[in-house]
């Protein structure tokens, strides 16, 4: 049996460097459209004024306090944000708010988990999704609304943890899963999926083989399709019309669709388009809750103003390392730990790294210096290149960059 307890030390403390003029639509599949959508609205004059009192004013009335106590995070001054973050996003299923065709169940559960690091000099950003089959230790919680206390649990699917305490239960054990501090979060529910799909127009995904999947209500065919609303919502919650059914290849799918979703967003003038930007601000507003951290527009303004354009190949979404071949937890994700514990603690120093089997790609060198002419005869000493570091590659790591344009793998038979 794996060893799922939680480790002593958090990995904190994300290295302060000088900003390099880089940024990229940031956004994923679910909150972070709403920095880079904050950006666009708060630069337009045209939207300017009632467009972004009414984003603001609804994010705010939505927030939820994730401190729990604890001394809640800055807020920058409007601007490019001047270091590093984590941001965790959290999908919910049987939100109170949503459709009786998602189901019903006994309890919200935080299905979908994604924390976003960005890096210091903002050159870069992981994506890391966590199964929500994966098999953690639960912290001790409480209820910020009912009160209620939840004891300390030491190995149960981390998709529990939102009907322990809500979001900041979520962030509380995703914080001691990864050994990373959380200052922001955010939730979304399927409806919320739905709007944001339609607000940009649909995203298009490659499958390898058509998909006939009855429990998910997707029926797409083999090649390229464009896929918006409640289509897309189903392509991110097919299981058993994806790969090997299991959690991980959805999850593998998900990741697929927000790589092209960033495509979509940077490629087809979403950020200059200002009707569309209004329907995504209103889709945002209305189906996002942000923790009180991140519901403040200068705060979202001043992260995406520090991303505008990471590269697409920099932008790296991974998988949690996990095994789904543990008798002890049928059916569930195992942790690989060393390997998570690696991937993360390099997270946590800022040291980019590179998915098993691929390139890195250098870093851009500076212009060469136009030569001018003096009465100093030039010397003999020639100019060495500072040599780039090389990057390493995690050893049965899974996942892509925003730049791959893989096929999503239908379930075979």
């Amino acid at each position: 049996m794996v060893d799922v307890s939680r480790r002593s030390k958090r990995m904190v403390g994300i290295a302060r460097h000088g900003r390099l003029k880089r940024s990229s639509p940031y956004a994923t599949a679910v909150t972070l459209v709403a920095g880079m959508l904050a950006v666009a609205v708060v630069s337009t004059s045209a939207v300017a004024g009632v467009a972004v009192w009414s984003f603001s004013k609804r994010v705010d009335d939505n927030a939820i306090d994730i401190t729990v106590g604890d001394t809640a995070a800055p807020v920058p001054q409007l601007g490019s944000y001047e270091n590093g973050f984590n941001i965790l996003l959290v999908g919910i299923d049987n939100d109170e708010t949503q459709s009786a065709a998602y189901g019903e169940r006994d309890g919200t559960l935080n299905d979908v988990n994604i924390l976003v690091h960005v890096s210091a000099d903002h050159s870069n950003a992981v994506v890391v999704s966590i199964p929500r089959d994966l098999i953690v230790a639960h912290p001790e919680c409480v209820d910020a609304t009912s009160g209620a206390e939840f004891s300390a649990m030491a190995a149960r699917p981390v998709n529990e943890a939102m009907s322990r305490g809500g979001l900041p239960c979520v962030v509380k054990t995703v914080s001691e899963l990864t050994g990373l501090a959380i200052p922001y979060a955010g939730i979304i529910s399927f409806d919320g999926v739905v709007q944001m799909s339609d607000a940009v127009g649909g995203v298009p995904i490659c499958l390898d083989a058509a998909i006939n999947d009855d429990s998910a209500g997707l029926y797409l065919p083999e090649g390229t399709s464009v896929v918006a609303g409640d289509t897309a919502l189903a392509f991110l919650r097919s299981r058993k019309g994806v790969g090997d059914r299991s959690d991980l290849a959805r999850i593998s799918s998900q990741q697929i669709y927000m790589a092209s979703l960033m495509r979509t967003v940077q490629g087809n003038g979403t950020l200059t388009n200002i009707p569309t930007l209004i329907n995504l601000a209103n889709a945002a507003a209305t189906n996002i809750k942000l923790s009180t951290s991140l519901a403040d527009i200068d705060t979202m303004v001043s992260m995406a103003l520090a991303l505008q354009d990471i590269d697409l190949d920099r932008l790296l979404f991974v998988q949690y390392p996990g095994t789904t071949g543990d008798s002890d937890f049928p059916g569930k994700v195992v942790p690989l730990e060393a390997l998570a514990a690696e991937m993360f603690a390099k997270i946590a120093a800022d040291e980019p790294f590179i998915l098993p089997g691929t390139m890195p790609t250098p870093e851009p060198t500076p212009d060469a210096p136009v030569p001018v002419e003096t009465s100093t005869p030039p010397t003999s000493e020639t100019t060495v290149p500072t040599p780039q570091p090389t990057l390493q590659a995690l050893d049965g790591l899974t996942g892509q960059t925003a730049q791959d344009q893989s096929c999503a793998q239908a379930a075979a038979g």
